[in-house]
């Protein structure tokens, strides 16, 4: 049995999975993928994840959405939940804050953000 993080990356560009993906590795994590908010909420009920770093610009079911829906059952309430966002202003934090992400990572990022972020959810 491994001791790596695993985390769920939840986005619809491909590119942006791969790169969070990449990262997370880089600092000793596993990491599933998903492409939109339904496919994450399944994964989330059906596996054990340390963290979801979770797009809030999605068709269909937006990343604020799909943290309401994690929020929303007990059993997920100690899950870390980051927003990652190219679309979010520093006024905005706050409120993406307030929906019950743990933190947010504004899209393009570097490894010393995911790093920071990371390190700071345990």
């Amino acid at each position: 049995m491994s001791d790596a993080r695993h985390a769920l990356v939840v986005d619809d560009n491909q590119m942006n999975r791969k790169l969070a993906i990449a990262f997370l590795k880089r600092l000793g994590w596993t990491a599933d993928e998903a492409q939109s908010g339904g496919e994450a909420l399944d994964r989330v009920r059906d596996q054990r994840y340390d963290a979801v770093l979770l797009d809030l610009r999605m068709p269909v079911m937006s990343g604020e959405s799909v943290c309401r829906a994690i929020r929303a059952e007990p059993r997920f309430a100690e899950l870390p939940v980051i927003a990652y966002t190219a679309h979010a202003m520093i006024e905005e934090k706050q409120q993406i804050l307030g929906v019950g992400f743990n933190a947010l990572l504004i899209k393009p990022t570097s490894f010393s953000d995911f790093k920071n972020v990371f390190e700071a959810i345990g």
